[in-house]
């Protein structure tokens, strides 16, 4: 009866000590040895059964968690999952997931997508899948939970607010197959400025933006905004090609770092863009990452374009997959991508958990990262770490609270904007008043809207200036689309889009901002 105790405490012992009954240190293939020992004493031992898979799969995560934040493994099975839901031949929810202080996250939401149409929010913490608790999933094992069969519902219950004080809210999602598009709106912002969203650089993304403003120069654009913001990156071959629309044969684009210097490498562009004298602004913002700062990194480095917004995610690490024997996947970090002048864009990892790395998402770097000036091809002063700092820095979107989400799962947010659409008239004078008319929206819109989220809920419902306004936009946004059309409403959002006005006004000012600093 004493025995195992026994075994267990010298077992202890040898590891806390590091091989302490011995003098000299022990070889690498000692310590594989001991891992091997330790598997076997938990598999055999545990009070309770443990497959052996699920150790070593444990294992596996723990050691590459330990290496960065961003490599990770995938079985067989969940790699051709992933393979389906990349052709599309499953239905997904539109989330993407990051794990903050052990909560599932939500990253970013695709246009369009069911998450999107429900409200849910950045920043929303995922609790439940369907009454089975979320908890323990990594992002990457998230997303192909929640993928399905098309056309079939998934329940989910999340979190808003402050951890002491959090409000619940739970959604009903219908998987819908989204097409996988790097390019998803092409528009004009006004009679000369053309905008553009990427939302993730896919292997055509470079082709996609090519037809896109060839068709917005065709409508007079004379001049662009470029829309990072969500993008939560992909390939970084697509952000190369984008790149290359916009520089010289022979720019650098970025460098990568790797582990051997003679494997570093430095990526310039093929031959001169077909867009070089446009004028260019970039919007970029918290959840723009990967590709996305590389591209903002190179742009803003070149002095190429201005870019505006919120300081990006400060993820740049360049991952590879390697295939295992057994046909399951790593992805394993094996390089690091600096900006053309040398920036390194990735925020600190080494010494913190990986749930608060993600929580420091936009956050400037340590003062060690960020000490160093480092200039721009015309000598703007620039430093990096911590992501991509924005040339011009704005205030984030109001965050709207729980009940705004639990009002439009309801519909409550739908049913007045159609209401409110019915009494308008469908005349271009009608429709010209709405879309800058922001008191006008206040007053049809919001008191029926909390009107009908107090008895419906039984919510105080009281927002704050700034919530109201975005609430009133969101709803007037709705009744664009009802009372005139799709058109009419895209035009409505970019109108009103705070982000893009500053891009707009600022164009006039864009190559004193660019021009080398004034001695």
């Amino acid at each position: 009866m004493i025995s195992r105790p026994i075994r267990t405490v010298s077992l202890t012992l040898l590891l806390v000590t590091g091989g302490a009954v011995r003098a000299e240190a022990q070889s690498s293939y000692e310590y594989l040895q001991s891992f091997s020992q330790v598997l076997n004493y938990v598999r055999t031992n545990y009070p309770d059964s443990v497959a052996y898979p699920e150790l070593v799969r444990a294992a596996i995560d723990g050691v590459l968690k330990s290496l960065d934040p961003h490599s990770y493994y995938m079985t067989r099975e969940e790699y051709a999952r992933r393979r389906e839901v990349e052709r599309g031949e499953l239905g997904i929810t539109g989330l993407y997931f990051e794990v903050v202080e052990g909560r599932p996250t939500v990253l970013g939401i695709l246009d369009g997508s069911p998450a999107a149409r429900a409200r849910i929010q950045p920043g929303d913490r995922l609790l439940a899948i369907d009454d089975t608790s979320a908890a323990g999933l990594d992002a990457e094992r998230l997303h192909l939970k929640l993928a399905g069969d098309r056309g079939t519902r998934v329940r989910l219950r999340f979190a808003r607010g402050t951890l002491l004080e959090p409000e619940t809210l739970q959604v009903t999602l219908r998987r819908e197959s989204i097409p996988l598009r790097g390019v998803t709106v092409t528009a004009m912002a006004d009679s000369i400025t053309g905008f553009v969203r990427l939302s993730e650089f896919t292997a055509s993304v470079g082709d996609e933006l090519e037809q896109a403003l060839r068709t917005l120069k065709g409508r007079g654009m004379k001049r662009v905004v470029l829309d990072l913001r969500g993008d939560g990156g992909g390939r970084i071959s697509g952000a190369i090609d984008v790149a290359g629309l916009f520089l010289r044969r022979g720019t650098v684009v970025f460098k990568v770092k790797t582990r051997h210097t003679r494997d570093d490498q430095v990526v310039a562009t093929q031959r001169d863009g077909a867009w070089l004298d446009l004028p260019l602004i970039v919007l970029i913002d918290d959840r723009s990452a990967s590709a996305s700062e590389a591209l903002a990194g190179s742009l803003q480095d070149n002095d190429r374009a201005l870019i505006v917004g919120r300081r990006s995610f400060g993820k740049a690490l360049m991952q590879q997959p390697f295939v295992l024997e057994t046909g399951d996947v790593i992805y394993l970090t094996i390089g690091r991508i600096l900006t053309p002048s040398g920036r390194f864009i990735q925020r600190r990892y080494a010494g913190i958990e990986v749930e608060q790395y993600y929580s420091f998402r936009g956050t400037s770097g340590t003062a060690g990262d960020t000490a160093q000036v480092i200039p721009t091809h015309n000598g703007r002063p620039m430093r990096g770490g911590g992501g991509i700092a924005p040339d011009l820095d704005l205030p984030g979107p109001a965050r709207l609270p729980v009940w705004f989400s639990v009002a439009a799962d309801s519909t409550y947010d739908t049913a007045v904007a159609d209401s409110v659409a019915r009494t308008l008239a469908g005349t271009p004078a009608a429709w010209e008043r709405w879309l800058t008319d922001s008191v006008a929206w206040s007053q049809a819109l919001l008191p029926p809207f909390l009107a009908r989220t107090r008895a419906g809920l039984r919510a105080a419902a009281l927002p704050d200036s700034a919530q109201a306004a975005r609430m009133a936009r969101i709803l007037a946004h709705r009744v664009a689309e009802v009372r005139w059309g799709s058109e009419a409403g895209l035009t409505f959002a970019l109108r009103n889009d705070p982000d893009l006005r500053v891009a707009l006004a600022t164009f006039p000012r864009l190559p004193a901002l660019l021009a080398p600093p004034r001695p």
